[in-house]
C-alpha cells in the first residue's frame, strides 16, 4: 500500500484490519494517524501499552517513501519490527543499533542505498555516525517517528544528550526546496512543561497534541512511611511475600537490588537482580526469564522497565521515592497493562529525598567550562573527539561530558553574556528542576489527599476526581482534604494559565490546592506558594494581562 497518498478516514480502518489484523482502532490512535495524513506534525502521549506504535506504522503503510524509527529501546524495537512482518503482508524493516553484528549491519546499510526498506528502527546514538545519518538522509523518508520523545526535552525526567540530534536531522531529510517529513513523536508521561519543550525542539509544524487517558484506574496506589532504613528493607521484602503475581520492586543502588534478589529466593521466590552493571547478556536473560514468567519478581534499578512488554505484572514496589513524579508515574504504569488489578506502594522515608536532593546534577567549575570552550575553539574547523578532549582539557570523561551536554543546550547567542557564563547558568536552572522535582516527590508521599488526583494534577488535567482506591481515599483522609479545599478562598488563577512571578519569572500554573497553588517556572522549576500570600501581596499575574 505504500505510495497509495493520504486517503479519507475509512481508509485507515481498512488498512488497519487488512495490514496489522485490527478491527478496531482507539480514538487517540485514529486521531493521530488522520492528524498526520492531513499534514500535521503529531506529540502523541498515551499511557505504555495502548498501542502508540501503530500511530507510526499506519501512516508508514499508506504514506509514499519510507518511515524512520528512532526508538532507544532495542528489545522493543524487534518486536515492533516482528509486529511488522507477521500480519497481512510482508514488510520490508531494517534496524540499525550497537545489537547488529557487521554482516547483518552492512546488509541494513545496502538495503537502505537500494531502496528496498520500507521501516527503519534507529537507536539514537547512531545519529553521531555522520555515515549513517548521510545514508538517511538519501533515504528522503516520508515520516519520522521518535519514541520515548520525553528523552528530547531537558525538562524531562530521562532526558538523553543523543536525543539533540533530531532537530538537525530534521533539516537534513528537508531536500532543498521539497518537503521536510511528517513528524510523529509518542511518550507515554509528559507534564505540560515537557509537551511544550518537545513541540520546540522538534520545531514540529502544525502540531498536534494528542493526549490520552493518563488516569490507570485498576491501579491502586499506597504509600507506607516508615522510619528506620531497617525496618523500610523488611517491609519490602513482606509485602513481596504477600503479594501475589509477576511483580517488580525498583531500588536506588545496584548492591541493594542484589542483597534483595537473594534474601526473596532464600523465602521461595524466584526472583533476580537487573541493574547497569550487569553484563548485556545477564539483563538480556533476566529480562527474557522474566517475560517468559520463569522470574517472579526482577528486583532493579531504575535501569529496567523501558521496553518490557509484559501485560500481567500485578505489582510495582519502590523501596525507596523516585526523584520525580514523571520517573514514579512511568515505572508504576508498568503494572495491569492487562487492564486487571494491580497495586503500586511507595516506602517512604524523608531521609531518602534528602540523599536525593544532596546528590542532584552539581554545577561545573568556571574554569573546566573555561578549558573546554578554549579546545572547541582551537580547533574551528573539525570537531575534536571526546578522547581528545580529554587529554586536552585533562578533565574526567563524566565532567567532559556534563560540560558538552550542557552547551548542547544552549540558546543562540545573543552577545550579552560569556558562554561560560550561559553554561553555568544553565546549569544551575537544570538543578533547580530537579530539587523541584523532588520536591513535588515528597509532596505525593506526604499529600493526605487522593494520590491518583495529585499525580493526574501534576501532568496537567484541571479537575481530576478522586479515585476512591488509594490508601488515603480509602481511610477517609482525601475526603477531608477535599471538604477543606472545598472551603478555600477561590482562585482567579486556571490551571494552565500563564503568569510571571516578580523574582521567579515566567511560569504556568500546574495545580490548585485549596490554599496552595502550584506553579512551574521557566527558570527554577515546580513552587508551591501559599495562594492567600500570593494574592494579598500581587506576587502572581496573568501574562494576559
Amino acid at each position: 500500500m505504500a505510495g497509495a497518498g493520504a486517503g479519507p478516514v475509512d481508509h485507515i480502518g481498512e488498512t488497519a484490519f487488512e495490514v496489522f489484523g485490527h478491527r478496531r482502532l482507539r480514538p487517540g490512535q485514529r486521531e493521530a494517524v488522520q492528524a498526520l495524513l492531513d499534514g500535521h506534525d503529531v506529540l502523541l502521549i498515551e499511557p505504555t501499552g495502548a498501542g502508540k506504535s501503530l500511530a507510526y506504522q499506519l501512516p508508514g503503510v499508506i504514506l509514499a517513501g519510507p518511515t524512520v524509527v528512532v526508538s532507544p529501546l532495542l528489545a522493543l524495537q524487534k518486536d515492533q519490527m516482528d509486529s511488522l512482518t507477521v500480519h497481512g503482508r510482508q514488510t520490508r524493516a531494517g534496524r540499525l543499533s550497537s545489537a547488529e553484528g557487521k554482516r547483518d549491519r552492512e546488509q541494513t546499510l545496502q538495503a537502505m542505498d537500494r531502496g528496498e526498506l520500507e521501516f527503519l528502527f534507529l537507536a539514537p546514538e547512531q545519529l553521531a555516525n555522520d555515515d549513517v545519518r548521510s545514508r538517511v538522509t538519501a533515504l528522503r523518508p516520508s515520516l519520522l517517528a521518535v519514541d520515548e520523545a520525553h528523552c528530547v526535552s531537558s525538562w524531562g525526567h530521562d532526558f538523553r544528550p543523543d536525543y539533540a540530534q533530531l532537530g538537525s536531522l530534521l533539516d537534513d531529510l528537508t531536500p532543498p526546496g521539497g518537503d521536510r517529513p511528517r513528524l510523529v513523536a509518542m511518550t507515554a508521561t509528559a507534564a505540560s512543561p515537557v509537551r511544550d519543550d518537545i513541540v520546540e525542539r522538534l520545531a514540529m509544524r502544525k502540531p498536534r497534541v494528542i493526549v490520552g487517558g493518563t488516569a490507570r484506574e485498576n491501579i491502586r496506589l499506597s504509600v507506607q512511611r516508615e522510619v528506620e532504613e531497617c525496618d523500610q528493607q523488611k517491609a519490602v521484602l513482606d509485602a513481596v511475600t504477600e503479594l501475589t503475581g509477576p511483580g517488580i520492586v525498583y531500588l536506588r543502588t545496584r548492591r541493594a537490588t542484589e542483597d534483595c534478589a537473594a534474601e526473596l529466593t532464600a523465602r521461595g521466590i524466584r526472583a533476580r537482580a537487573y541493574h547497569a552493571g550487569l553484563p548485556r547478556k545477564a539483563r538480556d536473560a533476566a529480562q527474557e526469564d522474566f517475560q517468559a514468567g520463569d522470574v517472579e519478581v526482577m528486583v532493579a534499578t531504575s535501569a529496567f522497565g523501558m521496553g518490557v512488554d509484559k501485560a500481567d505484572i500485578r505489582f510495582v514496589l519502590h523501596g525507596q521515592a523516585p526523584e520525580s513524579p514523571d520517573a514514579y508515574y512511568q515505572e508504576v504504569g508498568r503494572a495491569g497493562r492487562d487492564q486487571q488489578p494491580a497495586v503500586a506502594r511507595l516506602f517512604y522515608r524523608p531521609e531518602d529525598l534528602a540523599l536525593a536532593r544532596f546528590f542532584t546534577a552539581p554545577v561545573p567549575r568556571p574554569g573546566d567550562v573555561e578549558k573546554v570552550v578554549a579546545a572547541l575553539a582551537a580547533s574551528p574547523d573539525t570537531e575534536p573527539s571526546r578522547a581528545e578532549l580529554v587529554e586536552v582539557t585533562g578533565l574526567g570523561p563524566r565532567t567532559l561530558g556534563r560540560i558538552l551536554n550542557l552547551m548542547l543546550e544552549l540558546e543562540p547567542d545573543d552577545g550579552g553574556e560569556s558562554e561560560v557564563d550561559r553554561v553555568i547558568a544553565r546549569a544551575e536552572a537544570y538543578r533547580s528542576l530537579q530539587r523541584s522535582r523532588i520536591e513535588r516527590m515528597r509532596a505525593y508521599a506526604e499529600t493526605r489527599g487522593c494520590r491518583r488526583q495529585f499525580l493526574l494534577r501534576y501532568f496537567g488535567e484541571s479537575d481530576p476526581s478522586r479515585c476512591g482506591d488509594c490508601d488515603t481515599c480509602r481511610d477517609g483522609s482525601a475526603a477531608e482534604e477535599e471538604a477543606q479545599e472545598a472551603a478555600a478562598i477561590p482562585s482567579p488563577f486556571r490551571v494552565e494559565e500563564a503568569v510571571e512571578h516578580e523574582a521567579f519569572g515566567a511560569g504556568r500554573v500546574m495545580s490548585l490546592d485549596g490554599e496552595e497553588i502550584t506553579v512551574v517556572f521557566d527558570g527554577s522549576g515546580y513552587r508551591t506558594l501559599h495562594l492567600p500570600t500570593v494574592l494579598e501581596q500581587e506576587l502572581l499575574r496573568s501574562s494576559a494581562g
